[in-house]
């Protein structure tokens, strides 16, 4: 799987027997994103879909909603002192007319995997930043679609098979279709993958659809999901009070601990189409019992440009 895993021997102990083995890791380096040659931040993540990672971070900076806005992407020649490409320098050009990314969002630091950009955003800014309002989002499904969810995600999961270490991003649509899938060490980091990867296809804002999460549902993760017109989030562990708020605040619905036939729906409960006219609310949190298509491929262009993104290092662009 080329830089998405690394090998690495290892000494497993299994009651008390030790054995020498190799192992499978899940491969974690840092990549820098630059607007228009402009460094802007680091974040450390999984190599692979990059421009789809690139791109969705700027979706989620406000920066960027339709395809048309990105005259290209590529990776820069020259990021080491020798003038070798260690393809962790990702440069997004955009379109003639489209403003540079505000002075504030510029940090000298960078995102860490586990926790994205914390502390940073806040109910305000994303009320003002968002180009698309979920509030009227017609989105309505059933218990029994949302269940389905988690086990369509995880067998979408190519990568996590060898490593056991990768969270895991799926956007489906309204009848449980999978849109598309994204892995990384970092839960928004896959998140931005799938948001890049709409956003590159036009298929932004993502209206009518669910982007179910493999771990737990942050703050961020409403932010990026919001940004990018989704309506409803689903995760499969539990949600933070401030990404309960944010949901509420927007009119997404937000799914946690949906496990099985089982599920607390914290705000816009009126998308669960449960049957039983309870499922009525806009923001009460309730608790109900209730073959995928994945585009899990690599990049192949950019929306307006050109540009390679496999796992193993392509060839060399200028930048």
């Amino acid at each position: 799987m080329g830089r998405v895993t690394v090998p690495r021997r290892v000494l497993r102990l299994r009651q008390g027997t030790p054995t020498h083995r190799p192992d499978t890791l899940a491969a974690e380096e840092p990549m820098e994103i630059r607007v228009g040659g402009r460094p802007l931040t680091v974040t450390m993540r999984t190599p692979g879909s990059d421009f789809d990672l690139a791109a969705g971070f700027l979706v989620s900076e406000g920066v960027l909603h339709a395809a048309h806005q990105v005259a290209g992407i590529r990776y820069c020649a020259g990021a080491t002192a020798d003038g070798g490409n260690t393809y962790n320098v990702v440069d997004v050009v955009l379109a003639a007319g489209v403003p540079a990314p505000d002075a504030s969002l510029e940090r000298n630091f960078y995102t860490t995997s586990s926790c994205g950009l914390c502390g940073k955003a806040s109910l305000d800014a994303v009320r003002t930043t968002a180009s698309w309002s979920v509030a009227g989002d017609e989105l309505r499904v059933t218990p029994s679609l949302l269940s389905a969810l988690p086990d369509r995600l995880r067998a979408a999961q190519k990568v996590f098979d060898s490593t056991g270490g990768l969270h895991a991003a799926g956007l489906f649509d309204a009848d449980g279709r999978l849109l598309c899938l994204r892995e990384d060490v970092g839960r928004h980091n896959a998140v931005d993958k799938v948001v890049g990867h709409a956003l590159r296809e036009g298929l932004l804002p993502a209206r009518g659809t669910v982007l179910m999460v493999s771990g737990r549902a942050s703050f961020e993760l409403v932010q990026k999901a919001v940004m990018a017109g989704v309506p409803m989030l689903a995760a499969v562990s539990a949600p933070s009070s401030l990404a309960v708020d944010l949901a509420e605040e927007t009119g997404l619905t937000l799914v946690g601990f949906l496990r099985g036939e089982s599920m607390n729906v914290y705000t816009r409960t009126d998308r669960i189409d449960t049957g039983t006219g309870t499922g009525t609310g806009t923001g009460t949190s309730t608790r109900t019992a209730a073959g995928t298509d994945a585009a899990t491929g690599t990049d192949a262009g950019t929306a307006g440009g050109t540009g390679t993104d496999p796992a193993a290092a392509p060839a060399p662009e200028a930048g």
